[in-house]
């Protein structure tokens, strides 16, 4: 077996390029072992100084609607203009093994192969918001390896799936043609964090379908709150076909135009910012549930006072009283 490499060799084989670096970079970050997860805090903190910054695009949309297609022809497009692309996607995880079980990298197969491009299925083990638990850091470590985009797939389209826009700088939303209806099926809440809303197989018998759901989406957009973030004219919506290849040349343009504007006005710094603020605390909050599932002390007494609550202690009293023994 290899030996494991010293973390500064490690991080010169990312920095260079390496892609079985980085992959096995990746899976340290995802080990739950506490040595790995020293060593992958040690590899972390050496990559951290400041250099190239990826685009990072968090891309969600409803089951079905061709994700993994369109990644994969919007990949290809990017990697021809000599783009160096990462996919990170997450796939759902099996509640018996806790891996994934869709394969996303199998139905990438051409992205896969291409020399530019680098694509990384993650199991979601239960994580809310569609997102792997270590996603954040498999995002900073391929931004270390300077892939210049970055595509962050969730499992699916819903209120937990919002995650996804604490750590990208752009939010896509992906739907299928559909009837009328189909827009009372989408959140509301997912609908204000897109920055563009991409209607997909807008191509042979399904276009005109997508185009009536293009226009149902646009009208739906004006009637939401603009953000600060937002340049005049977004968000927007836009018919795309991940198999002839429409309208995808032109949502890369608008991604660009957008993520300039934001530059140009400040928004993607403070965005960079708060994101970073936002991953400290979940981490905090993560470190103190795996505190209570892990120490036998806590876990005891939190079953004594899971028993109490029972006989009539009120709940918010005996939670009180378990983090007074946190702290």
């Amino acid at each position: 077996m290899d030996q494991t490499p010293h973390i500064q060799d490690r991080a010169a084989l990312i920095r260079s390029g390496d892609r079985r670096a980085l992959s096995r970079a990746i899976t340290l970050i995802e080990s739950a072992r506490a040595d790995h997860r020293a060593e992958a805090l040690e590899l972390l903190a050496t990559l951290r100084a400041p250099g190239h910054e990826a685009l990072r695009i968090g891309l969600s949309g409803t089951p079905g609607v061709g994700k993994s297609t369109f990644i994969e022809a919007f990949g290809l497009m990017l990697t021809g203009q000599g783009l160096r692309v990462a996919v990170l996607a997450v796939d759902p995880s099996s509640t018996r093994s806790g891996g994934s079980i869709l394969g996303d990298k199998t139905r990438m197969e051409r992205l896969s192969r291409d020399p530019l491009a680098f694509i990384r299925p993650s199991p979601s083990q239960t994580q809310l918001g569609g997102v792997a638990r270590r996603t954040r850091e498999a995002v900073a470590l391929c931004e270390a390896a300077g892939f210049d985009v970055i595509l962050i797939e969730t499992v699916g389209v819903g209120q937990s799936e919002t995650l996804v826009s604490g750590m990208a700088d752009i939010f896509l939303l992906l739907l299928a043609p559909a009837g009328g209806d189909e827009l009372q099926g989408v959140k509301r809440g997912i609908m204000e964090l897109a920055d563009l809303i991409l209607v997909n197989k807008a191509d042979g018998d399904l276009k005109p379908a997508a185009l009536r759901t293009l226009s149902d989406y646009s009208g739906a957009l004006q009637l939401l709150r603009r953000r600060p973030q937002d340049k005049p004219g977004f968000p927007k919506a836009l018919p795309v076909s991940s198999i002839t290849g429409d309208g995808l040349a032109g949502a890369w343009d608008d991604i660009r135009t957008l993520t300039a504007w934001r530059k140009d006005q400040g928004h993607w710094t403070l965005n960079r910012t708060a994101q970073a603020r936002l991953w400290f605390e979940d981490e905090v909050r993560s470190a103190l549930l795996a505190r209570l599932t892990h120490d036998a002390k806590l876990r005891h007494e939190m079953e004594r006072l899971g028993r109490e609550v029972e006989g009539g202690l009120p709940p918010a009293l005996a939670a009180e009283r378990l983090l007074a023994r946190l702290t």
